[in-house]
């Protein structure tokens, strides 16, 4: 029997913070694929998580500790010293961009360069550069997942002329030579097509396998008469994700809605919103929830009335993404409250009665759109049915899994790709 084609992920992510990688892992593992994760550790009360995500998986993984501690100090000053030489030049090279753009990309690519493999896929420009260097070691094939559009990912890049060329170089180098190449949104996968002027990459949304479901929908998630719960999640609770903005139209409402977060909050930013709230006349609460195991995040949700889905427009890449948030919720059960990006709304097209427009910048339109909602039964019922159908019949990894795994198929089929420049 021939030894299984051997595939390496690598990310500076931790897997705790990384559940797409942790979904694309699973699933090739499952696919009879050998496979090493390569991630990064960064925040060492994370490895708790990390470590119970690898046994629960069964996960070969090589974790990358580039935390700031004793004899790191070398690797530091070569990566300021690349991060110099950058700002010196037009078109810095690859390696000098490489080592430039992330601390420890240099790490990362020699822990995946320890792992051969026929395919290695990197996740963001760091997990990128680190497979490039990887493939071009072993003459390998060379994939990427865009999970987001990353020369338009922040604000802090775009202000950051150096920091867009070292991304470009690394892009331009090695994207080209992509024979796997995936985006988590139709509109980040058409920017790169027409950014660098190649192939649409293939889409493959942010969804959840349906093991994370819970076992059954709920109706009516709350007692006559208690305030609608409204519900939003994140890693960081923190500015730019459109929270804001949202007390404005609660309080405006004449509905009295309680607002759950779940995430780890900025220092004070919550006393901030909620004084925001009260001076804008909001009476409900804002309470927070501790952040919780990915496998639950699902079943956690379907508690509430309705899940947030508040993107801004800017930077580019919050216009074109689809975040977790809106799958999660749809497999929960819960109807979504989405503002208008581009991209989501091309995706309420789809979803139809499970979703409600909140523009943030039209807050007596919005509230009156979500008073009229919780004012009829028969509507809230009616999204509540088709979220949950949703979620079952489309949009979960158990069907998306399979685009995903094409994708890596027909890669290895040509077992040739284009020389990883040097």
């Amino acid at each position: 029997m021939p030894s299984p084609l051997r595939i390496c992920l690598v990310s500076p992510a931790h897997l705790a913070n990384n559940p797409r990688l942790v979904k694309e892992a699973t699933a090739l593992q499952s696919a009879g694929y050998a496979v090493t994760v390569v991630f990064g550790r960064s925040v060492p009360g994370l490895d708790g998580a990390d470590a119970t995500l690898v046994r629960a998986h069964g996960l070969t993984a090589r974790p990358v500790d580039y935390t700031r501690r004793r004899g790191t100090l070398a690797a530091e000053a070569l990566h300021r010293f690349a991060r110099w030489r950058a700002r010196l030049v037009r078109k810095p090279s690859f390696d000098v961009a490489a080592r430039a753009h992330h601390r420890a990309a240099r790490a990362l690519a020699e822990a995946a360069s320890s792992t051969p493999a026929e395919l290695y896929i990197g996740h963001t420009p760091a997990g990128l550069a680190a497979a490039g260097l990887a493939a071009r070691m072993h003459r390998s094939l060379l994939g990427f997942d865009a999970e987001d559009f990353h020369s338009g990912e922040t604000k802090e890049l775009l202000a950051r002329p150096s920091a867009q060329r070292t991304l470009a170089s690394i892009e331009h180098a090695l994207l080209p030579n992509c024979v796997h190449f995936t985006a988590a949104s139709p509109l980040i996968a058409e920017a790169y097509a027409s950014g660098y002027g190649m192939r649409k990459p293939v889409t493959v949304l942010n969804v959840f396998p349906l093991a994370m479901a819970p076992e059954r929908p709920i109706a009516e998630p709350r007692t006559p008469g208690t305030p609608p719960r409204l519900y939003w999640f994140s890693q960081t609770i923190g500015p730019g994700r459109g929270l804001e903005t949202f007390p404005q139209i609660l309080g405006r409402m004449r509905t009295t809605c309680d607002l759950f977060l779940r995430g780890s909050p900025v220092p004070g930013y919550l006393d901030r919103l909620r004084q925001q709230a009260a001076a804008a006349g909001y009476r409900g609460a804002i309470e927070l929830l501790p952040r919780a195991a990915p496998d639950e995040m699902a079943r956690l949700a379907a508690g509430y009335d309705l899940g947030l889905a508040l993107e801004e427009s800017t930077p580019p890449n919050r216009d074109l993404c689809l975040t977790n948030k809106l799958f999660l919720y749809l497999l929960a059960g819960v109807p979504i409250v989405y503002s208008p990006t581009r991209a989501q709304c091309l995706f309420a097209r789809d979803v139809g009665a499970a979703a409600l427009e909140a523009d943030l910048a039209r807050p007596d339109e919005t509230a009156r759109t979500l008073d009229d909602y919780f004012s009829d039964p028969a509507r809230r019922s009616a999204a509540r049915t088709e979220a949950w159908t949703l979620a079952r019949s489309r949009y979960h990894w158990d069907c998306e899994k399979c685009t995903l795994l094409s994708s890596v198929e027909a890669a290895l089929a040509t077992r040739r790709g284009r020389p990883i420049p040097a």
